[in-house]
């Protein structure tokens, strides 16, 4: 009997260790996902910051009035603090990185300065232009080598958690792309001149604002698993993940995944409507076999079938044999930023590889569009004459305020640099400029 009781006792004692392990495991595995979501998170933050903020540099030096020119660099120093935040948050301590930082320090002390003073008593000194002509370039070289980091580390699904691992061995370390990567970058960045001095400013962020376009009645889990599985092709045995927002979330979603040998698929659908508000599949995309054009129509068939209509193309790209659309809300013919859509195709088959309609249904309404009080003539005549004016339309955005005015849109060419310039239809102030990406570099011809 003792012996029954002992053998119960200790087979308990297994299971509970097995079980508590078990816990463990899991417990340990939800930490290393999470910080290596974190991480994924920061570099493609880090990516897009360097991007944009290159973009905002160039754009600075077309813009021709001051009251343009201080919110605009504000927006650089604005960029730089968040880029360098960033770089705060990857598992880079163990790399020297020092030079880099200093770089976007420099830049965020050197815009923040010039903002700050009277442009329309003190305007930029030729020196002042020079030197952000010298920063857009330099910036321009560090997007491209974070650029080649984040097509590999797409590529090839490289983990930011061995490259923790790596960083902590105190053994020899094997070759690490990613680490490489940035050793290549701060490399790149120890060659230009250290003229600007150090900056500890912190930067702000705007905030968002409720989502104002947003129909339909609330859908289950069930009917979100159901329409996930059309959105993403897969049939009813493919094992998909959802889960809730917690409690207090702005705007109630599901979160929506699948992970599976020929794809990957990732999205957030709203609880009310059962919206699409981002989407991506990633999978190896083969050679072309449909045109660009041909991508057009798989994306405004997507759109239709999501019940979103009036929307217009204003942008299309190719990279890597994907089709990039963005479009934009067409009220009346005049186009309407705020309410913006993106939408990826795969232009070896026509799927749809991603969309993004976060700003479309946070910002979409019907508005009361007043009409311009100058002619389209005295809007130009208020544009850089330098620029070569290309075509025109009539645009509403958000300024610097955050409030939407009405504008001539310019499409113009300064330098071999194409540059979309906003005129207050109201005014002729100079609300914004935007400079153009040129040709995407094909990665897989230079790497």
């Amino acid at each position: 009997m003792v012996r029954w009781i002992l053998i119960t006792v200790l087979t308990v004692g297994i299971v509970g260790v097995g079980v508590w392990g078990f816990q463990e495991h899991q417990e340990k595995n939800s930490i290393l996902i999470q910080a290596e979501n974190d991480y994924q998170r920061a570099f493609h933050e880090l990516t897009y910051h360097i991007d944009l903020l290159h973009n905002k540099i160039g754009t600075s030096l077309a813009m021709n009035s001051p009251t343009s020119l201080s919110p605009q660099l504000v927006e650089i120093w604005r960029l730089t603090s968040q880029a360098l935040s960033n770089v705060g948050q990857l598992p880079l301590a163990l790399i020297p990185f020092n030079k880099t930082e200093e770089f976007l320090s420099d830049i965020g002390d050197f815009t923040y300065k010039t903002a700050v003073r009277d442009l329309d008593n003190k305007p930029l000194s030729e020196d002042e232009t020079k030197k952000l002509t010298k920063l857009y370039k330099q910036s321009g070289d560090i997007k491209k080598e974070l650029r080649k980091v984040q097509y590999l580390v797409l590529k090839n699904n490289l983990r930011w958690m061995d490259v923790q691992l790596a960083l902590a061995s105190t053994e020899e370390k094997a070759d690490n792309t990613i680490i490489d990567g940035f050793k290549t970058v701060e490399k790149k960045v120890k060659g230009y001149s250290e003229s600007n001095v150090e900056s500890n400013l912190i930067g702000t962020s705007s905030q968002d604002h409720p989502y104002q376009f947003l129909s339909g009645s609330k859908m289950s889990e069930e009917e979100a698993l159901k329409k996930s599985r059309k959105l993403f092709d897969l049939g009813n045995d493919a094992k998909i993940n959802i889960t809730k927002t917690g409690k207090g979330a702005d705007v109630p979603m599901y979160s929506i995944s699948y992970r599976g040998p020929d794809k990957n698929v990732y999205m957030d659908m709203t609880q009310k409507g059962g919206h699409p508000v981002t989407f991506l599949v990633n999978r190896p995309v083969k050679k072309n076999k449909i045109s660009l054009n041909q991508g057009l129509e798989k994306a405004n068939a997507f759109l239709e079938k999501q019940g979103i209509e009036n929307m217009m193309i204003y942008q299309s790209n190719e990279y890597n044999n994907v089709g990039v659309f963005s479009f934009l809300y067409n009220q009346d013919g005049v186009r309407v930023y705020s309410d913006a859509i993106e939408v990826k195709v795969a232009l070896d088959n026509g799927d749809i590889l991603g969309s993004t309609a976060r700003n479309y249904f946070m910002n979409h309404k019907k508005r009361d569009i007043p009409s311009p009080e100058i002619s389209e003539k005295d809007a130009k005549s208020k544009v850089n004459p330098s620029v070569k004016i290309q075509e025109q339309h009539m645009a509403v955005i958000d300024n610097t305020e955050g409030k939407e005015v009405l504008t001539y849109e310019f499409l113009g060419v300064l330098n071999n640099e194409t540059f979309r310039i906003f005129i207050n239809a109201m005014d002729g102030r100079e609300e914004k400029i935007e400079k153009l990406n040129g040709t995407e570099v094909n990665l897989d011809l230079v790497l």
